[in-house]
């Protein structure tokens, strides 16, 4: 039979609505909160969509018994002590990537999650594209070998805006944020930790206080390689580029589109029920919930990442 998740949605900007348009495609998922500190985009985008209640505090929908899970598309220092509190008020939590700034912040989430017993996931959205399930699939049955991960992510924001250009109140981070999607997904695919993980980035902000380009390599235990260039310097095309070289081919993920090491596209429509990362990464969340298990990127199963993170960031102090 059926069951259906009650959810509240915090946050109003880019990605509560990416959210917001993934769930609306989901029958066990019913959306009938939203929560941002400035009432009126909540009110709008609620008005919008037909969602009955607003908020502008967490704690008013975390009390709320018609609420069964949060989805946290919240400020990124915000995330670990709220996943936290929403687990510890009996509600299920997705917390946008990443799951902290601090690895001890990950490491108490974790711990919460398994007091509670409740589900509590992460938005690693790389693990559910369709072009990187289907190299995961590849790799699965035997038929390819990861050598190396060479990986571009670039930006063009020497401001402190949002992906919509509007002011954040808070900074976004190259680490901690974007090199967690490709540290993530590269002890994924391999089924391998990184053993070995160095790093150098450029001068920091004057404004920001952020390195504004990053330059990452990593190992597995298993000797496969991984590359990462970040930068918000990059006046150009943006976006993460995954460049997989195999032992049986070469392929390039786009998002959610792939082609082969010659630019042949190949078509991964059929890999899974829609072809919007973020949806499919909500649809495993309220999947986990209604079938009483932990769910793919858990945040027990993302926590390695942060680690690596946390290594990479003292070695980066420590020069």
């Amino acid at each position: 039979m059926s069951v259906t998740i009650n959810i509240a949605v915090a946050g109003a900007g880019a990605f509560g609505n990416k959210h917001l348009d993934g769930l609306e495609q989901i029958a066990d998922a019913n959306v009938v909160a939203i929560v941002d500190p400035v009432a009126a985009n909540a009110r709008a985008v609620a008005d919008a969509r037909g969602i009955g209640h607003v908020a502008t505090e967490l704690g008013d929908v975390r009390g709320r018994g018609d609420v069964d899970a949060v989805i946290l598309a919240t400020p990124t220092p915000m995330h670990a002590h709220q996943a936290i509190a929403c687990l510890e008020a009996g509600k299920h939590v997705e917390v946008e990537i990443p799951l902290c700034d601090e690895l001890a912040d990950g490491q108490a989430v974790v711990a919460a999650q398994r007091t509670t017993g409740l589900v509590a996931m992460c938005g690693h959205t790389r693990r559910f594209n369709p072009s990187h399930q289907w190299v995961h699939r590849r790799i699965e049955a035997g038929e390819f070998t990861i050598q190396h991960m060479d990986v571009q992510t670039f930006f063009f924001r020497r401001t402190n805006t949002n992906a919509l250009g509007e002011p954040r109140s808070w900074t976004d981070h190259l680490l901690w944020h974007h090199a967690a999607h490709t540290v993530d997904l590269f002890q994924h695919q391999t089924g391998s930790r990184v053993v070995a993980a160095q790093a150098m980035q450029g001068p920091i902000h004057p404004d920001l206080g952020i390195a504004m380009d990053m330059s990452i390599q990593l190992r597995t235990e298993a000797g496969q390689l991984c590359t990462l260039a970040l930068s918000f310097n990059n006046d150009g095309p943006f976006g993460t580029f995954f460049r997989y070289i195999g032992d049986t081919g070469t392929y390039l993920a786009r998002y959610d589109d792939l082609v082969d090491g010659r630019e042949q596209p190949i078509d991964v429509s059929g890999v899974d029920v829609s072809m919007n990362g973020i949806e499919l990464q909500d649809r495993e969340f309220v999947a986990a919930i209604t079938e009483g298990r932990q769910p793919a990127s858990s945040v027990a199963d993302v926590l390695p990442c942060y680690e690596v993170l946390d290594q990479i960031e003292r070695q980066l102090a420590a020069r």
